[in-house]
């Protein structure tokens, strides 16, 4: 699982340090794809395969789901860690997040999220006003 939140920094060539409890679980090679919320989700392979099979079993005559599919694979590309733990995280990955310095690395339980820090800091504001809101209706939900 992953979880927690780590500040790390792009370099002029769009490396990124992957935090070593991240690289431990997602191993040395990787998927990351535009996310939502203008973040990117990194999967470990077998997290994808679970992910790739699901969204195959929709129904593609939706335009709604293909619109998403071809969103989501169209921009999913496979990330290797570097013996410096870092990963090259392509132009257009980094142009659809935003990412141009100061990042946020986030441990989302299936997967790690690549935000930029300016990003971040004002989706979390907003969600922690939300927070209890959110927690009551989950409650209904049974959690």
């Amino acid at each position: 699982m992953f979880m927690g939140e780590y500040l790390h920094t792009i370099d002029g060539k769009g490396r990124l340090i992957m935090p070593a409890k991240f690289r431990e679980a997602l191993g040395e090679k990787f998927i990351a794809t535009k996310g939502l919320d203008h973040c990117l989700f990194v999967y470990p392979p077998a997290e994808w395969t679970v992910l790739e099979q699901k969204l195959k079993a929709l129904p593609f005559t939706q335009p709604d789901v293909r619109a998403f599919v071809r969103f989501f694979f169209s921009g999913a590309t496979e990330c290797e860690v570097d013996k410096q733990g870092r990963i090259l995280l392509p132009a257009n990955l980094r142009e659809y997040a935003q990412l141009e310095k100061d990042v946020v690395l986030v441990g989302v339980s299936t997967r790690v999220e690549i935000w930029s820090q300016a990003l971040w800091a004002n989706y979390s504001s907003q969600a922690e006003a939300l927070y209890t809101s959110a927690a009551e209706s989950l409650v209904n939900l049974g959690i």
